[in-house]
């Protein structure tokens, strides 16, 4: 019989999927798939339907059926001397089982004569040919079965060699040979038990039992003297050792390595500290560098586009009359919210000062020895910052939308309405003081109360005890286009201005003025008002989040305003006069080379300027290259501190322990030495000798006689040998190709392999490793299916994941081997390894989808 097709649906995890099998051929036949693709369960469906009756419903079958239920369906086509056929069964729901002969596409048989029909092929079941030679998933070895199964096998494997061999001539060894091997045993009886051991008051046991006691005795003894020399020398190696360690001139050496690594340490790290402050002022002067550039490359760009513009200008002017009204009712609205906003405003910065200095009270630390420098950074810090907050507000002043003057070119003709409502779109500011309030002061001189003032432009506001408000109009604020130029080319200097101060201030405040006031309050001491300021901050946070709610109001409030007012400025925006393309560039270009008298001066004073900043900038970069090139390294400084301390640590620890050790040491010898254990030991050696004799003539005599009790032994079972040389004819051929100088002796029994000889040497199979013991199965296996075709009743082979322990060498031989006996043999083998039996060869076989017929 030979399988040629499986087909299974709603088996195990395939829940209501088919899958299929096809073109299954003679020979090798290899299925290698990773784990949980459906290996095993391609074997346990072929085993059910082969061996289990459709009718039933035993634990095997409900292991079948998926999680989710249904009815398995199992489907294999054949192929035997009669034809082809096709055998299917449906287990569990809707049984059924059905034989057709493919060749005339007819039902053969179904229900029982399809069990009967299917009985036949196989001949005994489990206990038959295909029970022999179908190894599942987790069998490596040839006793790996349940008792009945193991039992069965045996029964197919005697019939097997009798069919082959023919019947077993009988042999006997007559009565005088069993008289002698009773014999024998009664003599090994004396000396031994039947297992081998020594026999409890025999003179074998008692020679063993002296000798066991001399032996110990002698270990003993011998231990003792091992010791005392061990001691003795072990003395010697650490006098020798802390002499060595209390050398004078290595303590030195030791301590002089400390010294010289830790003054190179302190050097790596003074130069470390060089090199960060010369790669700072690199920096910075390439920032100052850089910036130098842009301006003159500014100006030279300035002075050619001059010259085409010369004579080119053109003038408009618009203006609208209607937006005053607006604006000014936007601005009176967003007065009353914004006077809202700074009340809720003032009362909130109160709060937050009172909790500040609370805060600040519960936070005392003692000042650090920077303070004073801290502060003086600090002050050059706020000093640049305000220097960049006036030249923020100038810059505000001068700065023009990009679209601004492409709006008044084209606007020109509603210049002159604009400047007719100028005056009503300023601005005011009116004030009205609490009591005994100190003035304010706009741009210098005190604001009077409930006097309306208007702020031009711009105005800057000094309000004791908070600190200076600046002002700005929304509007352009220029009297003619060529001021408007003239303030784009101021605004794009005071940007470069501003551009260098701000690294100035990276510079001196890293982590920016609230950081440096920071590290600065934690330095500070104190002052003794705040440590005695008193309050509860949880009162004091409430009252600080109903402030800034105040404050979110008003200011949405204001927010809610600002669109209306934003229209209006808009709208008085849009009015406002452009000038013409040409005439507006001219101007800008005019207004940023300045005075022409000027230029010249100013083109080689900024070519000067960059000049000079260049090479500062060359010069610091030249020192701080030359300072990391000559940089030593840090870290393998440290190391070499560490690794010198650690010398000196490590010497100093030895010596103590050396110390301990001697002391130990000593007192073990002095105690051994008053034992004389070097003349006992000396005396029971001698007597140990002695023993030692008698017990080797006792085992010469046990072996004598093992070995003539297993020469009449193997002289009886000589005949059994016969019996079994049909199944070793077959093995020994595998075996060659497998292994070196190995044979293998059958049981009599079983008719399996019990022991194998190798190199001289028995071992009984039990103990051989597992990769070897699966080895010697399957060879077994394919030995046995050789015979079953010989008599007539073949069968194929099938392997699930059968070689699982093998080497890479000793798989490349099991490969070999199954395809030696494939030649008029049918193999099919299932295995996850798929890298290593890509090397296996043979017909690759593929799992499809399937769906049967009426699902």
């Amino acid at each position: 019989m030979k399988i040629t097709a499986l087909r299974f649906y709603n088996v195990k995890r395939f829940a209501r999927q088919g899958v299929a099998i096809e073109g299954v051929s003679d020979g090798v036949n290899v299925l290698c798939a990773a784990n949980e693709f459906g290996k095993s369960t391609s074997f346990e469906a072929l085993h059910a339907l082969f061996f289990l009756p459709h009718t039933g419903a035993p634990q095997e079958v409900r292991r079948l059926q998926p999680y989710s239920g249904g009815h398995p369906l199992i489907q294999a086509d054949i192929r035997v001397p009669e034809g082809c056929f096709r055998l299917t069964k449906q287990f569990i729901g809707g049984k059924r089982a059905t034989v057709e002969n493919l060749d005339s596409a007819r039902l053969v048989a179904q229900a029982d004569e399809a069990e009967r029909f299917i009985a036949g092929l196989i001949r005994g079941g489990t206990a038959g040919p295909a029970g022999l030679l179908w190894v599942r998933q987790g069998i490596t070895g040839l006793g790996d079965r349940a008792k009945k199964e193991e039992e069965g096998e045996r029964q197919v494997r005697e019939s097997l060699l009798a069919s082959v061999q023919g019947e077993v001539e009988a042999v006997t060894g007559g009565r005088r040979m069993s008289e002698v091997i009773a014999a024998c045993r009664d003599d090994l009886a004396r000396l031994v038990t039947q297992t081998g051991r020594p026999k409890t008051g025999g003179p074998y046991a008692a020679a063993l039992e002296e000798q066991a006691r001399l032996a110990a005795e002698e270990q003993r003894l011998a231990a003792e003297v091992t010791a005392l020399r061990t001691a003795l020398d072990a003395r010697a190696i650490a006098q020798k050792r802390r002499s060595e360690l209390a050398d004078p001139d290595e303590k030195a050496a030791r301590r002089s390595a400390v010294t010289s690594a830790e003054a190179a340490l302190e050097r790596a790290r003074s130069h470390a500290d060089l090199l960060a402050a010369a790669e700072a002022q690199t920096e910075l002067a390439r920032s100052r560098a850089e910036a130098a550039q842009r301006d003159l490359d500014s100006f030279q760009t300035g002075q050619a586009r001059s010259e085409t513009l010369r004579h080119q200008h053109g003038t408009a002017v618009q203006a609208r009359d209607d937006a005053r009204a607006r604006r000014a009712a936007a601005a009176a609205a967003i007065d009353a919210a914004m006077a809202e906003t700074q009340a809720a405003e003032t009362q909130e910065a109160e709060t937050r000062t009172l909790l500040a200095r609370l805060d600040a009270a519960l936070r005392a630390r003692d000042a650090f020895q920077q303070l004073e420098a801290l502060r003086t950074r600090l002050a050059r810090a706020e000093a640049m910052r305000a220097e960049m907050e006036q030249g923020a507000a100038a810059l505000a002043l001068l700065d023009i939308p990009a679209d601004a003057v492409e709006t008044l070119q084209r606007l020109e003709i509603d210049i002159a309405r604009l400047r007719a409502s100028e005056e009503a779109g300023l601005p005011s500011v009116l004030v009205t003081y609490a009591e005994g309030a100190a003035p304010i002061l706009m741009d210098g001189a005190p604001l009077q109360p409930d006097t309306e003032r208007p702020v031009r432009d711009r105005a800057r506001f000094e309000i004791a005890g908070i600190g200076t408000l600046t002002v700005r109009a929304n509007r352009t604020g220029v009297a003619s286009l060529g001021d408007a130029r003239l303030r784009e080319s101021e605004a794009r200097a005071k940007r470069s201005e501003l551009d260098r101060l701000r690294i100035e201030l990276r510079h001196l405040a890293p982590e920016g003025l609230p950081g440096l006031r920071e590290d600065i309050a934690r330095r500070a001491d104190l002052a003794p008002d705040l440590l005695e300021l008193k309050g509860d901050l949880d009162a004091v946070r409430a009252d600080l989040a109903t402030a800034d709610q105040r404050v979110a109001a008003a200011r949405n409030a204001t927010r809610e305003l600002q669109p209306l007012h934003r229209h209006a400025g808009d709208a008085l925006t849009t009015a406002e006069t452009g000038l013409a393309a040409i005439e507006r560039d001219l101007a800008a270009v005019d207004a940023m080379l300045g005075p022409p008298d000027a230029r010249s001066a100013r083109a080689q004073a900024l070519a000067v300027t960059c000049h000079d900043l260049k090479a500062s900038f060359e010069a610091l970069a030249a020192r701080s290259a030359a300072l990391r090139a000559t940089a030593p390294d840090l870290p393998s400084a440290e190391a070499a501190v560490r690794r010198a301390v650690s010398v000196e640590d490590a010497a100093r620890e030895e010596e103590t322990r050396l110390d301990v050790q001697l002391a130990d040491l000593n007192g073990q010898i002095r105690t051994r030495a008053d034992d004389a254990v070097e003349e006992k030991w000396r005396e029971v050696s001698e007597a140990l000798t002695a023993a030692q004799a008698r017990v080797a003539a006792f085992d010469s005599e046990i072996a004598v006689l093992n070995r003539l009790g297993a020469t009449l032994q193997e002289t009886r079972t000589a005949a059994r040998d016969l019996y079994l040389q049909p199944v070793i004819a077959e093995l020994r051929p595998l075996l060659q190709l497998m292994f070196d100088d190995v044979s293998i002796v059958f049981d009599e029994k079983t008719l399996l392999p019990q022991t194998i000889r190798r190199n001289g040497q028995d071992e009984d199979i039990d103990r051989l490793s597992g990769g070897m013991r699966e080895q010697l199965s399957v060879l077994t296996r394919l030995a046995f299916a050789r015979l079953l075709a010989q008599d007539g009743r073949p069968a194929p082979v099938i392997l699930d994941d059968a070689l699982v322990y093998s080497d890479d060498d000793r798989i490349e031989r099991m490969f070999d081997a199954l395809h030696r006996q494939s030649r008029d043999q049918q193999i099919i083998v299932f295995s996850c390894r798929q890298r290593a039996f890509a090397r296996l060869g043979g017909h690759v076989l593929r799992m499809t989808d399937w769906q049967p017929d009426g699902v």
